[in-house]
């Protein structure tokens, strides 16, 4: 990953507020929490990117909560900022246990074949920058691992724009 941008460090109040996003059912909490992440992007000044990609939900998940945060944030954040996003370049190829429930250094190879580009639309990607976007990063390694397979595809440049960083860290 070439460069991440954070909105906002992970704890109160932006921590619940993210789990009611993500877990109970709040996509509409998407513009607040975009509100912080485009006011961090004004600051950073990242180059645009060419894409605009959410992290892709493997479909257990998506059933359960019955929509793709990372999607709702995508979607959104491209309007403000008129930039070409699809939540369909990026597969998720299998389902992989909760990040949140693996210690650090499980987590790489927990994430590790589980994305793709999808086939058909790889001159897409080829010479182009991206951005990522997601809700919390802890880690890394979900999206490290998506960065290596944008990569892999010929993306010259891969960013990722988060709303919330945390650590393990107590």
């Amino acid at each position: 990953m070439d460069l991440s941008v954070a909105g906002v460090d992970y704890g109160f109040p932006w921590d619940r507020l993210l789990q009611q996003f993500k877990f109970g059912g709040r996509p509409e909490l998407a513009e607040l929490l975009l509100d912080r992440l485009d006011s961090a992007l004004d600051a950073a000044r990242p180059p645009a990117p060419d894409w605009l990609l959410p992290v892709p939900l493997a479909l257990p998940r998506l059933r359960e909560r019955g929509y793709n945060q990372s999607w709702e944030l995508a979607r959104r954040l491209a309007r403000r900022r008129r930039l070409r996003c699809d939540g369909r370049l990026l597969l998720r190829t299998r389902d992989t246990p909760h990040q949140i429930a693996l210690p650090a250094e499980q987590r790489g190879a927990n994430m590790r074949g589980a994305f793709a580009v999808e086939p058909l639309r790889l001159a897409e990607l080829r010479g182009r920058s991206v951005a990522l976007i997601d809700d919390v990063m802890t880690t890394g390694a979900t999206l490290r691992e998506l960065a290596r397979v944008l990569k892999a595809a010929g993306a010259v440049q891969v960013q990722a724009w988060i709303i919330a960083r945390t650590s393990l860290d107590p």
